[in-house]
């Protein structure tokens, strides 16, 4: 018996070459790939270089979703995963081969909704939107020359998690319950608020204090209800500050 595959959904970030954009449209088809997302295109998505590269992933360009940014991109995904080909990161980002990540998904039951983040050609994400995913792929190359095309990147990283959705299912997987990036977004944009509210943060240094919360929260693997007993917390202590004004 095998797993059912979860709906795979790639999300290109500010892309600017549509010659990767159609190439990886045609990845998207050899991949069985459900959708193929775009954040703020720095291209045209639909030219003809495009057409071309696409062959018989055109519909994935026809079809595409475009979004003005990640969040909106990926607030159906209940896990994401993103690449970084960066050699220099923050000591608190932590890389994963695409190997060892796919393994890790094969440990699961059934993952639903997943979405992968790819970078810009030439600058990758940054150390904030890497803050997106549970996960990070980093995939290995020669020290001397690390830099991968986008669409080559994308092709190893559909290819190591095909091989997962390959494996046999298990008697000892573990039901998926890790809380997601909308969930992570949503209640740490309500504990900025309340943190800045009570003093604790100060508006001009409440985003980097804010993404140090993020990074815990990610490494800790938290659950959904986990995430939801943190955001009753924070719920009640609004609550309660705006109540006590009026005393």
């Amino acid at each position: 018996m095998k797993k059912k595959s979860p709906n795979l959904n790639v999300v290109l970030v500010e892309p600017n070459g549509p010659i990767n954009v159609g190439s990886i449209a045609r990845l998207c088809s050899n991949f069985e790939v459900n959708e193929l997302r775009i954040v703020s295109p720095k291209c045209d998505i639909f030219s003809l270089e495009t057409k071309k590269m696409a062959l018989k992933g055109q519909g994935y360009i026809d079809n595409c979703k475009i979004f003005s940014n990640i969040e909106q991109a990926i607030s159906d995904c209940d896990l994401v995963l993103a690449t970084c080909g960066r050699i220099e990161l923050s000591n608190d980002i932590e890389c994963e081969s695409p190997e060892d990540i796919s393994k890790w998904m094969s440990s699961f039951v059934e993952i639903n909704n997943l979405g992968i983040l790819f970078g810009r050609e030439d600058r990758g994400l940054s150390n904030n939107e890497l803050l997106f995913a549970h996960k990070i792929f980093n995939i290995k190359t020669s020290q001397n020359y690390p830099s991968l095309n986008l669409s080559h990147a994308v092709s190893i990283i559909l290819y190591e998690l095909n091989k997962s959705s390959t494996n046999k299912l298990k008697k000892d997987l573990q039901v998926f319950n890790l809380a997601s990036s909308k969930q992570i977004y949503e209640s740490f944009n309500e504990i900025e608020e309340m943190l800045i509210r009570t003093g604790y943060l100060f508006e001009h240094t409440a985003f980097s204090k804010i993404s140090k919360f993020k990074k815990f929260i990610l490494k800790a693997k938290t659950s959904s209800h986990e995430m939801n007993v943190l955001r009753g917390i924070v719920h009640q202590i609004n609550w309660f500050l705006n109540n006590s004004k009026d005393k």
